[in-house]
């Protein structure tokens, strides 16, 4: 069938505002690779694009997708229409010392941190990817489950950031989507002791319905002297709220030679305790996308018949008209799961 020469996306404009609008379906390069978008997911930082000022107006947002090959370009011999896919990394260059070290992630010609190769992202009816820039939806995985991988390729990083292992007791702070994600990825790989701390009951009935123990933030409480430990004391703390607050009390709960990796991006910094950090020899690191077969590690976990992913989105799909409330819902708490854009649903 014909392609359209246009399509539907949900443009950003200013602060808080969103528009659906007509585009012109964006043209193929001999390399790229034209999708037909299923579902996408609404990242946190789609709050900070919408809400707080990062996008750049005329942008479509959403890069958490899946979908279907309906197009590719001369040279592209590896796809073919009708495949079913997700939207992986952007390439990296290969050759720098951290794609050589496996850590492409810091890739030193990476682009700034959400910037795609494309201008467009998914939050549209089509999309283009390099061919390099997607991955094979497995056999009896959805593609409304496989828009899942993105987010848990960035969970897992998390874990491999904090050397997560079987045994250890982990506390999560922050229970929004990444949070839920990193508390189902930890329980797949064995971990029996997660707490979250998290204010918003829906989210905390979401995290107590994936196997942790949930919490108000208060209940998190530093001792005194940085010295001190607190009773059952933390492994790994994840961070994923992107809150000062919330980092520096995950900071107060680790035990000694404990690690906190911060996941969650956030715009106000933190204070920390240098000298707890000191006395008791704390490790604090970043985790920034993913691993370099994160994608792969994510599409085999939803191909696992126990893997939650029906818990982790949020049983009503939204159409693109929807996006700024999914994005204001997200930002306050009243949803929990990963919500899902259907570019295609009216």
């Amino acid at each position: 069938m014909p392609l359209p020469s246009t399509h539907r996306a949900a443009v950003y404009t200013e602060p808080g505002q969103v528009v659906v609008d007509e585009r012109p379906v964006p043209p193929l390069g001999p390399h790229d690779v034209l999708l037909e978008v299923s579902h996408c997911g609404v990242c946190g930082s789609d709050i900070h694009f919408v809400l707080e000022g990062w996008g750049r107006p005329g942008s479509v947002e959403g890069h958490e997708w899946s979908g279907t090959v309906v197009a590719v370009g001369d040279a592209v011999t590896a796809w073919s229409v009708g495949d079913g896919v997700v939207g992986g990394p952007s390439p990296r260059c290969g050759t720098c010392e951290y794609c050589l070290a496996a850590r492409p992630s810091l890739c030193t010609g990476r682009s700034a941190a959400g910037v795609d190769v494309h201008p467009d992202g998914a939050f549209a009816e089509y999309v283009v990817s390099s061919e390099r820039g997607i991955l094979r939806v497995p056999d009896g995985v959805s593609l409304r489950h496989a828009a899942l991988a993105e987010p848990l390729a960035v969970a897992l990083h998390g874990l491999t950031r904090g050397g997560v292992t079987a045994g250890q007791r982990v506390l999560v702070t922050g229970g929004g989507p990444i949070g839920a994600l990193s508390v189902a990825a930890a329980r797949a790989r064995g971990v029996a002791a997660v707490v979250v701390s998290e204010p918003h009951p829906k989210r905390r009935a979401l995290v107590e319905a994936l196997g942790a123990i949930a919490i108000e933030p208060e209940e998190l409480v530093t001792p005194p002297s940085p010295n001190d430990v607190v009773n059952d004391a933390f492994d790994v703390a994840l961070e994923c709220s992107g809150h000062p607050a919330a980092m520096e009390a995950a900071l107060g709960q680790l035990r000694r030679a404990g690690t906190l990796v911060l996941v969650g991006a956030g715009i106000k910094r933190p204070r920390f305790d240098n000298n707890r950090i000191l006395l008791n020899e704390l490790t604090i690191t970043g985790s920034f996308v993913y691993d370099a077969d994160g994608f792969e590690r994510a599409l085999e976990l939803l191909a696992t018949p126990d893997f939650p992913s029906d818990l982790l989105i949020e049983p009503v799909d939204v159409p693109l008209a929807g996006v700024l409330d999914a994005v204001r819902g997200l930002h306050d708490g009243d949803l929990a799961g990963k919500v899902m854009i259907v570019p295609g649903a009216s």
